[in-house]
């Protein structure tokens, strides 16, 4: 098995249910789970943290050559480190989402860090790791036998992240959504689907079928892979 083949690639934007999807098919299949994000808000809050701007491309090139950073590929211990501090809830504090943006703006530093996803993946003591984030299936992984946009109406991404941040208004969260999706969109297309990803559209799905779906993607996948090449 190559490299690449260890990874299930599973892009979309927030509020798609990537990350709630991409853990539970990560047991039901015995496989490992990496949060992407949490590597780019490991790395913003280690800005914040030694003073830093994350607008300052300077000061985000800085703290990413110096940034020692561990994550855990258990989809039930989801620990994230930076040196010896454990920083999982630190980097889901608003001022680190607020800040987050600026850090995954830098290419070299998407660069830098995508090397990091590759090797933890090659690395893994598990069969294959569901990898899930913005840029996976085109740029981190696009060799991967399984590929998948995860999606939804905008109205429904912004309804299931409000349910989730217990008080929250609907309408300023979906304002937050379409900032930080606009600003992300400018470094790496996330909301279509490149060519030979499968789209898993959770519109009209609940959790469980959402799973489904893309466990039946999974599965198509790993038949297509078993076929003989005979060109």
């Amino acid at each position: 098995m190559t490299d690449a083949e260890k990874f299930i690639a599973i892009d979309g934007p927030a509020g798609s249910g990537k990350s709630s999807v991409s853990k539970e098919v990560a047991r039901r299949l015995a496989y490992g789970y990496l949060d992407t994000g949490a590597a780019y808000r490991a790395l913003a809050w280690f800005v914040l943290e030694r003073g830093g701007d994350t607008a300052d491309a300077d000061a985000v090139r800085s703290a990413a050559s110096d940034l020692r950073l561990s994550q855990r590929l258990d989809p039930d211990d989801r620990r994230v480190l930076v040196g010896e501090v454990d920083v999982t809830d630190a980097i889901r504090d608003p001022r680190v989402s607020a800040a987050v943006s600026g850090v995954a703006r830098v290419p070299e530093v998407r660069v830098q860090v995508n090397e990091i996803f590759r090797r933890m993946v090659a690395d893994a003591d598990y069969p294959a790791v569901v990898v899930e984030g913005r840029d996976i299936t085109t740029v981190v992984a696009p060799d991967a036998p399984v590929r998948i946009l995860l999606t939804a109406a905008p109205e429904v991404r912004a309804a299931r992240r409000a349910g989730e941040l217990a008080g929250a208004d609907q309408a300023s969260v979906a304002e937050a959504m379409r900032r930080r999706d606009a600003s992300d969109s400018s470094v790496v297309d996330f909301l279509n689907a490149a060519p030979g990803v499968d789209v898993v559209d959770s519109t009209h799905l609940d959790f469980p079928q959402t799973v489904d779906a893309v466990l039946a993607v999974i599965e198509r996948g790993r038949d297509a892979d078993k076929e003989p090449n005979h060109g």
